[in-house]
């Protein structure tokens, strides 16, 4: 999600003024109204309910960090946390998934950030980082994934004789088998999560995207988690694009090579400034890192 950050002069306001509170189920409205008001009015109050109090959500440490004036919300950052089994132990994940300050209170925001990066035995990501976000997150011991990205057209084309391409639940769900399915259950109300099944000769991949906007046109489609036999995807991945054009109205893929194993064949051009996505970890390599449970499954923008 697209958001800045300037250590501007605050003016007169001194740190006794501002306190640091987690936000709390009870703060969720708060927040969520905070967000639309003052870092994305396009995406509505209740939209941005669902990134802090997500359907996926369950014993949680806190929905992130806010900087408060009195009762008044000056500052927030939303953290969407997960619980995933990486190279056979569990392992707790931090998302930072949407953060504002308002101007005047910028000085303070190293106060808001400082409490979230503290919280012991969790590892973060940052998938939408923007402008100075990006040096200030490497500052913090931030890495970047490399997010290689070769934007796709989607061309129509003949059906493939035993070859299944799907967006229908029932069949997505009679599909999977897993951790796949677990994916798909926890997903299937997640606003921005997108989902298709692809069936051949008794094997199956699974397609977890979404619809991102470029120069205000919301056209393209990006994957965020393959499933099942990447080989199934990558073999069929021309019923795939025809369907993401002709059944959703995608005419472009943004295929990033790190998320599907592979590069769509066809006409395509690399992009020169993928979006940046970023890591901090003790205990995880870039590999093990997804998109899942995070603002990019939950919030359109």
């Amino acid at each position: 999600m697209s958001r800045t950050l300037s250590l501007a002069y605050a003016g007169e306001v001194t740190e006794s003024d501002v306190t640091v509170a987690p936000i709390t189920a009870a703060d969720a409205l708060a927040t969520a109204r905070f967000f639309n008001e003052n870092l994305n009015p396009k995406v509505s109050t209740s939209a941005w309910l669902c990134l802090i109090d997500p359907p996926f959500s369950s014993d949680v440490p806190n929905r992130g960090f806010q900087l408060m004036q009195g009762r008044r919300i000056v500052g927030a950052y939303a953290a969407v946390y997960s619980v995933r089994e990486i190279a056979g132990a569990k392992v707790t994940v931090g998302n930072l998934a949407a953060f504002c300050v308002l101007e005047e209170f910028r000085a303070h925001s190293l106060r808001l950030i400082r409490p979230l990066l503290r919280q012991k035995g969790i590892e973060f990501t940052d998938l939408s980082p923007s402008g100075n976000v990006v040096a200030l997150n490497t500052r913090l011991g931030f890495s970047t994934l490399d997010t290689a990205t070769t934007l796709v057209a989607n061309l129509p084309a003949l059906h493939r004789r035993g070859t299944l391409v799907s967006c229908d639940p029932m069949t997505i769900e009679s599909a999977l088998r897993g951790t796949d399915a677990a994916v798909y259950r926890d997903h299937r109300n997640a606003p921005a999560a997108r989902h298709l099944v692809v069936q051949r000769n008794g094997e199956y991949a699974y397609l977890l995207y979404r619809k991102d906007r470029r120069k205000g046109l919301q056209l393209f489609a990006t994957p965020l988690y393959v499933g099942g036999e990447r080989r199934v995807l990558e073999s069929a991945w021309g019923n795939v694009a025809s369907h993401l054009l002709l059944a959703h109205g995608l005419p472009a893929t943004l295929a990033e090579r790190r998320v599907l194993g592979f590069t769509p064949r066809g006409l395509g051009k690399q992009l020169t400034q993928p979006r940046v996505k970023m890591f901090r970890s003790t205990l995880l390599d870039a590999d093990d890192i997804d998109y899942l449970y995070s603002e990019l499954t939950l919030v359109s923008w």
